[in-house]
């Protein structure tokens, strides 16, 4: 299927690990012109050459900025003024106890998670809308919908961008502008591979009995009993970005594995 992304300017915040990596991956190979951001550049160099390495016609530009911070912002938005589609990826998360979260920790995690895709979709959205055409993404989380009691601040952030993408999906009437949330559930990032690997040790057994567990105990109603791989959340949001999702607006999509049992 052509995804018709080509002559279109993405830019995926955070993507140069994880998920946003895959995403860039995905939207390079799809034809996007795609803008890697990481908070430093030598990430985003390192990014972009293992993007080109498996896809040398790729067509990358890079902006480096932490875009949990005003001044992060403000750099990328001077070297890339406009785009056509702004996948809000970056994000924080960190399993602790409640009463051990200080104040500081959770400003943290909404500058990171919420205020970037403020800022971004603020700095962006106009020029979509003169230009009657453009995609917002906001990677949210099915924690979103079933928040942790392990990670309540990061739930409770993932819940907002679903606030904040609606929202914004109700000033795109009448345009060929969308705004959409996804939802992806336990995906094997790299920071979760070290996350399973430490338990591994700690507990003395395999990675695979690790992961049995995580399902069986904390998971227990996904559906797939396993980790997503990135790029199957990759392929989501390539076509949520792409012309064809036109009537798919103002949305919430998942891709967790069935972890959510409500039909709504």
């Amino acid at each position: 299927m052509d995804l018709q992304l080509k002559g279109k300017t993405a830019l995926v915040s955070g993507s140069t690990l994880g998920i946003g990596f895959a995403i860039a991956s995905t939207l390079a190979r799809e034809g996007a012109t795609v803008i890697v951001n990481g908070r430093t550049q030598a990430r985003v160099d390192e990014a972009i050459a293992r993007i080109t390495k498996d896809n040398p016609h790729a067509e990358l530009r890079a902006a480096a900025g932490d875009l949990s911070t005003v001044a992060g912002i403000a750099t990328v938005a001077k070297s890339i003024p406009e785009v056509d589609i702004l996948v809000n990826n970056v994000g924080a998360f960190e399993a602790k106890p409640f009463q051990e979260i200080p104040d500081a920790e959770w400003q943290f995690m909404w500058e990171m998670n919420v205020m970037s895709g403020v800022r971004l979709s603020r700095q962006y959205m106009r020029g979509m809308l003169s230009r009657n055409w453009g995609r917002i993404i906001f990677i949210s989380s099915e924690s979103g919908l079933n928040v942790p009691g392990e990670m309540i601040h990061y739930g409770v952030t993932k819940t907002a961008q679903l606030g904040l993408s609606r929202g914004l999906a109700e000033l795109t009437v009448g345009t060929a502008v969308t705004v959409n949330a996804i939802l992806p559930g336990p995906t094997r990032t790299e920071g979760v591979e070290e996350w399973l690997k430490g338990l591994a040790a700690q507990k003395g057994v395999s990675l695979a009995e690790v992961e049995k567990d995580f399902f069986e105990t904390t998971r227990p109603s996904s559906l797939i009993r396993r980790f997503a791989d990135p790029s199957e959340v990759a392929s989501l949001v390539a076509y949520v970005a792409s012309p064809l999702s036109a009537v798919t607006n103002g949305a919430s999509l998942r891709v967790e594995g069935g972890i959510i049992h409500s039909i709504g």
